[in-house]
């Protein structure tokens, strides 16, 4: 058999030659819960005797006769415990004919983040189906995501036929679904093979059990399927990890070669200036090489002084990848919170980070019917297309042509945890029609003019926490000392500017990502801008705060009790909330983020709003005095 590998004792060489010169197959095993991907790795490495001896007495043993295969792959203590694969584990392995690198990846839905890891590399997927269950949601779940990632070859391992009698019928029925299933999904090949991953039937030889299935085994199959020819002529793409100098005489730009090649005397572009260059030297570890090609790690030296820091990207002149602050993308959500239009995330490329906001969810994929659907929100392992702008520009591919240069992250900006991956369709076009009109009169002198340095006081708290009233007390003391303010009062702008919005979280998202543009816009114009809002949620806070300048947002925690605010009730709003007539309502039924380090902190208890906002007062013009404010 193809697997059985011998090598002569004087013919080492040479064997590592040969070997060297193997193509490599990456593959994933996905699928739903309990469908056997595990055990189907550990069954074709047993049987392929490529198991080391110290780590089949690992094993476990199942009635104390039967090995365990699954933890060959299961490794982590919480797996073994719970008998389920909770992170991607990989193997590296080699038949005669070829090298394969294996992830294995978790079917429970909470860890889809894991499998989105395993399959973003592969070249095929080998999806597992219980021959008990059919196709279930997590089997469609794991089939689109593999095509959307860019994956072409399938094997459907139909799985656990020696419950069903190995009954030809079985496994035809749900080949004809999983094809009706898949047709839409852009796979260049479909293989199914019917299997027993825990006796080995068909899956390095033939079985004797299943004479009505003529085609190739599992392992016959990995080792001959034709693969997509690499694409040699991938346009050059360098993205920068690191501007490297050591001393005033060498100047280089380390990184990993993303696609194509690049030789000594190229011509080169920095994607984001235009700045044109080419090739002086390409160096490594080892030494310098006259070419690099897709996958190594190098040091580009360039024959121009050019602006290339990490996040950047080196690219051919000829074909360079799009710069773009805005784009579309289809994202796959992680988080246990919901993805939110308006609300702002980091968003990180290979290697770059930039600030980022989804700024609209143009729909949401149903992953039984792929059709798709009207949707305010993803929730966890929803998967959506989504119009996204950068706080600045980036540089990327479409992922069909580049997955290297077109897939993204985005991360949580409090917990920094990964709550979403994105691959990416295409620029908007709009980002190049849309520019920044100068002006000759700017922020600075419209405040000369007005004897006061621009802010914006941001008032959150509570329904009746007292905000509107401290706001409007402060208003009067300011306006009295000439300064020129307003008030944007959360009531007030739903009258007019966001009168469409409802009070769902991501209508509220919404909300106040609208009420922070326009304070911005005031304080442009010279303004100190008082802004009246609940403003639950930090992550809107701090948007809030990043889209001002240095030291010119100011936060003001109204602090006020709930059942001091529930007994004041100025609106009637939480007797009918504590009634459950009002859905959503801060403090009741939707949560109250309270500020972490806010620039003043009221509490209101015992206090009058005319004497608050005077300590408000005085506050400022110690900012005032030390020219802050």
């Amino acid at each position: 058999m193809s697997y059985l590998q011998t090598v002569p004792p004087h013919d080492i060489e040479a064997h590592l030659t040969e070997h060297d010169k193997k193509s490599v197959l990456r593959f994933i095993t996905c699928g739903s819960v309990d469908d056997g991907k595990s055990t189907l790795i550990g069954r074709l490495l047993y049987d392929a005797k490529l198991i080391f001896e110290d780590q089949l007495a690992n094993l476990g043993r199942i009635g104390g006769r039967e090995i365990d295969l699954a933890l060959l792959l299961d490794g982590l203590e919480a797996e073994r415990e719970q008998r389920i694969t909770i992170d991607v584990a990989y193997r590296y392995f080699a038949t005669s004919k070829r090298k394969f690198v294996v992830a294995d990846t978790p079917g429970h839905e909470e860890y889809t983040r894991n499998m989105v890891t395993g399959a973003s590399t592969a070249d095929l997927a080998v999806i597992l189906i219980d021959s008990r269950q059919g196709i279930l949601q997590q089997t469609r779940r794991h089939s689109y995501i593999a095509s959307m990632l860019g994956i072409r070859h399938v094997v459907l391992a139909v799985n656990k036929l020696d419950l069903v009698d190995f009954r030809q019928s079985v496994f035809d029925e749900i080949a004809v679904d999983y094809m009706l299933f898949a047709k839409t999904l852009g796979f260049a090949s479909i293989q199914p093979i019917p299997i027993s991953a825990r006796f080995g039937d068909n899956v390095i030889s033939a079985s004797k059990d299943t004479p009505w299935y003529t085609g190739p085994a599992l392992l016959e199959y990995l080792e001959t399927v034709q693969l997509d020819p690499l694409v040699e002529e991938r346009p050059f793409r360098f993205p920068v990890q690191l501007a490297v100098r050591p001393n005033a005489d060498f100047r280089g730009y380390a990184g990993q070669v993303a696609s194509g090649r690049i030789s000594v005397g190229d011509p080169v572009v920095v994607a984001k200036s235009g700045q044109r260059s080419s090739v002086k030297a390409i160096v490594t570890f080892d030494g310098s090489l006259a070419v690099a090609a897709e996958g190594e790690a190098v040091t580009l030296v360039l024959t121009d002084e050019v602006d290339a820091s990490r996040g950047n990207m080196l690219a051919a002149p000829a074909s360079r990848p799009f710069v773009a602050d805005q784009l579309q993308a289809h994202v796959i959500w992680f988080g246990a919170n919901p993805m939110l239009p308006g609300r702002s995330y980091i968003l990180r490329t290979e290697t770059d980070s930039v600030s980022a906001t989804v700024t609209a969810l143009k729909h949401q994929v149903n992953i039984n019917s792929f059709a798709r659907e009207a949707a305010k929100s993803l929730q966890m392992n929803e998967v959506g297309v989504c119009n996204i702008s950068t706080q600045a520009p980036i540089a990327f591919d479409a992922y069909k042509d580049n997955r290297s240069t077109g897939n993204f992250i985005l991360v949580d900006r409090a917990t920094n945890a990964t709550v979403g991956a994105g691959m990416i369709d295409f620029p908007l076009r709009r980002a190049d029609n849309v520019h920044w009109q100068a002006t000759d009169v700017n922020k600075g002198a419209r405040a000369a003019t007005k004897g006061q340095r621009p802010g914006v006081l941001w008032f959150t708290g509570l329904s009746g926490s007292g905000k509107s009233t401290i706001a409007n007390a402060l208003d009067r003391l300011l306006h009295a000392r000439g300064k020129h303010t307003y008030v944007l009062d959360g009531d007030n702008v739903r009258h007019g500017l966001n009168r469409d919005l409802g009070f769902t979280e991501a209508d509220r998202v919404e909300n106040i990502r609208r009420v922070a543009e326009v304070a911005k816009l005031m304080a442009d114009a010279g303004l100190i801008v008082l802004v009246s809002l609940i403003s639950p949620f930090r992550d809107e806070r701090r948007m809030a705060r990043e889209l001002m300048e240095e030291d010119e947002f100011i936060e003001i925690f109204v602090d006020t009790p709930l059942d001091e605010c529930a007994r004041r009730d100025p609106k009637g709003l939480y007797e009918k909330a504590f009634a459950g007539k009002i859905a959503n309502f801060t403090g009741v039924s939707s949560p109250y983020e309270r500020p972490e380090s806010p620039e003043l902190h009221l509490e209101t208890v015992g206090h009058e709003p005319a004497a608050l906002a005077l300590k408000i007062e005085q506050f400022l013009d110690r900012r005032r005095e030390g020219n802050e404010l």
